[in-house]
């Protein structure tokens, strides 16, 4: 009888640790940092650290141009890191694939290099590495996740983003402007309209449910979008004229500059000195939701590393502690208010969430960042609900020249991945 519970008992264990693997294989991935010490990470095209890490590989996995991954990580001692990738479905959970099946090359490699801080009050090491290494080639195009790990320990992750790999495989006509359709404000809203169509040439069929299109705004995780099939015509494949078509615009991002601690700049109220600590307290923030719009070039929630008085700024930017406020009279109970952008990885979790100060009658927020360029948006997100508003606290402008990110994924019954078979960028008309 003990034999038969023991039985049992590894039979429940052995199907509770699957359901477990399961839930987590389930659940989207996201750009993550698992230590309070990784700071200051970023993957983009090499030469241009603003830009979406994107691959583009011909039919024989050769890459367009390369990714390079900085990231700091605040202890002076260098550590023994490693890096591998994962290939997911369009949704961001993982699929099954094997490493061999996406790419060529030993997938757990070592981070190539790093740097020590100079000069800096708290001290640092700089870890980067170009993706993928000399001789690796992708062999699947789709969506991808990096993970950096301790090398004793493939389970200590520290931190996760994501990059894209695409084909060239699809034509597309795609334009943002004013919602000419049934659905949107034509002064509050931008339309966002895709037609597709296979390449001459390619194998890829003229078949709708096979494929998958999808359209973000700027970086954020809460304002991705399926757009719903339209029918054919003349050009190909037409997704318009749905209410998933229509973006609240938005405003103009927040900006701050902290290039230069030995005077105030741009948005930077005031700057202090505690012992090895520096605070830089920004100009308060205000709400922005009745005021009129007045456009400037931003970076669309976007953060660049710089320094004015020195030469290097991945070892000589100091670390700064950012004080962020928006007075109000009364907090807002229906929901919360979030920081979003890059310096927040475009999350709305506890981390980049302003909490309510009642001394000073006023949302706060206090992060550790590197010295450069930063711009943000206060988003509100109602409380229950998945997608943030600008509506709140910022506003919504037709003229706002937001970036949009259209993905088209592809796959045949039977098939076990998600091929991108096309992205492109556009920015939205101001007229």
């Amino acid at each position: 009888m003990k034999l038969i519970h023991l039985q049992i008992q590894k039979i429940l264990v052995t199907a509770l640790l699957l359901l477990t693997f399961s839930a987590i294989n389930a659940q989207p991935l996201m750009d993550s940092t698992w230590s309070s010490n990784v700071k200051s990470v970023y993957l983009a095209p090499l030469g241009n650290e603003l830009a979406t890490p994107i691959i583009r590989i011909d039919n024989y996995g050769n890459v367009s141009s390369p990714l390079l991954l900085r990231f700091d990580i605040l202890d002076p001692q260098p550590q023994h890191l490693r890096y591998r990738f994962r290939h997911c479905n369009a949704d961001w959970t993982a699929d099954d694939l094997d490493v061999s099946e996406f790419f060529t090359t030993n997938n757990d490699a070592p981070i190539g290099g790093y740097q020590s801080s100079f000069t800096t009050l708290i001290e640092y090491t700089n870890y980067y590495q170009q993706l993928p290494e000399q001789y690796g080639q992708f062999l699947a195009s789709g969506n991808y996740i990096l993970e950096v790990y301790h090398a004793d320990h493939q389970d200590s992750i520290i931190l996760s983003r994501r990059f894209y790999v695409t084909e060239d495989a699809v034509d597309m006509n795609a334009m943002a402007g004013k919602p000419s359709g049934p659905y949107g404000n034509i002064y509050q809203d931008q339309e966002v309209c895709v037609e597709i169509s296979p390449k001459k040439g390619s194998s890829l069929p003229l078949q709708a449910d096979y494929y998958h299109v999808v359209v973000q705004q700027n970086g954020r995780n809460d304002l991705k979008r399926v757009l719903p099939f339209n029918g054919y015509n003349s050009f190909g494949m037409d997704y318009s004229m749905h209410k998933e078509n229509v973006f609240p615009a938005g405003n103009h991002f927040r900006y701050f500059d902290l290039s230069n601690l030995r005077a105030t700049m741009y948005h930077v109220q005031r700057i202090e000195q505690i012992g090895t600590d520096i605070l830089a307290f920004l100009q308060p923030d205000e709400d922005r939701s009745r005021k009129p719009y007045s456009q400037y070039n931003s970076l669309n929630g976007g953060m660049k590393t710089n320094i004015r008085d020195r030469n290097n700024p991945h070892i000589e930017a100091d670390y700064v502690w950012v004080i962020f406020s928006l007075p109000m009279q009364q907090p807002m109970l229906d929901g919360n208010v979030y920081i979003a952008g890059d310096l927040t990885q475009w999350n709305l979790n506890d981390s980049c969430r302003m909490d309510w100060n009642p001394k000073y009658r006023a949302y706060t927020k206090r992060m550790l960042l590197k010295q450069g360029y930063y711009s943000y948006q206060l988003l509100f997100l109602p409380a229950g609900e998945k997608e943030a508003v600008t509506s709140r606290l910022e506003g919504d402008h037709f003229a706002m020249p937001n970036s949009y990110s259209i993905f088209v994924y592809f796959r045949m019954p039977g098939s076990r991945y998600d091929r991108l078979v096309s992205l492109s960028q556009i920015q939205a008309a101001s007229n």
